[in-house]
């Protein structure tokens, strides 16, 4: 049974890195640049959710507040690409991944002006019980996690697949100047992806604010995520999805049969192994660039 409750905590952990490692795959297959500020993101989503539901702040309803934290977070990196990233529209994506480096700075300094530095607990209904299987246990807050990201992996999934905007999405990350002379608007299309990959981080940040407290320091966890997409493959929804769980997972087990400290390096360990023999990642849809 202790397996099996390590096996479930890990899968629920994973599925927040697989949920932010879905941000990161979202705006690489729109842009081909890799948005390092992702898991402040998701910290940033946290906080404004706690911002609207906490009696100390608006005291707004949960199940209200959800939707204006996913639009305003939503607007915010949109705003951010149209006032921001146009500016770079052309450029190496190196310029790019040091201004979103540089970004997360600046999330992680105005959180902590407006919300202070100390850890803070979302008044949530997902945290109020557990769920028993026999002798495993499993939070209202983990359920929700495993259940709302196989979901939304399914609905991106598709959207990339069966939607105009979604295929305009690849299309631009393909070649920006030809989709641009097939009538693609890719700016239009660019500031679309963004303001979804920071809706998707709220959803992220507000499920893991769910299972514990959130200080400004949370969104280091969008490095771990970034290890997921890159194991699952960087080009992959399910394949994010997929390696976020099998980050999650190692942790529990490297803690529990491991040494002190090796729990620590243990995902990182794997990524080494898997750039080294599958440098595409383990789910990778490779494909050939047309230009």
């Amino acid at each position: 049974m202790e397996i099996l409750q390590l096996l479930l905590s890990g899968l629920a952990n994973g599925c927040v890195y697989g949920l932010i490692a879905l941000g990161f795959v979202l705006i690489y297959k729109a842009t081909e640049a890799v948005n390092f500020a992702q898991g402040d993101f998701m910290m940033l989503g946290a906080f404004v959710m706690i911002g609207l539901v906490n009696p100390q702040f608006m005291g707004l309803s949960f199940w209200l507040a959800v939707p204006l934290a996913l639009l305003i977070m939503g607007a915010l990196g949109y705003l951010f690409d149209i006032t921001i990233l146009r500016q770079l529209f052309g450029q190496n994506q190196i310029a790019i991944v040091i201004l979103t480096i540089a970004l997360g700075f600046v999330i992680r300094f105005v959180a902590g002006v407006i919300w202070g530095h100390e850890p803070l607990n979302l008044h949530s209904p997902l945290a109020l019980g557990d769920v028993r299987f026999g002798e495993v246990v499993l939070s209202l807050a983990d359920i929700a996690v495993i259940v709302v990201t196989v979901i939304l992996t399914m609905l991106l999934w598709q959207f990339f697949q069966r939607t105009k905007l979604g295929l305009a999405m690849q299309a631009a990350s393909q070649n920006q100047m030809a989709a641009y002379y097939m009538g693609i608007p890719v700016k239009r299309v660019q500031g679309a992806v963004w303001a979804l990959a920071a809706a998707v981080a709220c959803i992220a940040g507000i499920l893991y604010a769910s299972k514990g407290a959130v200080d400004v320091s949370a969104g280091f966890i969008g490095i771990k995520a970034f290890a997921a997409a890159v194991i699952g493959g960087f080009g992959s929804l399910p394949g994010a999805l997929m390696g976020g769980l099998i980050v999650g997972v190692i942790e529990p087990f490297a803690s529990r049969y491991l040494p002190p400290g090796y729990s620590q390096i243990a995902p990182y360990a794997l990524l080494i192994i898997v750039l080294v023999f599958r440098p595409h990642g383990l789910f990778a849809q490779v494909r050939t660039k047309k230009v």
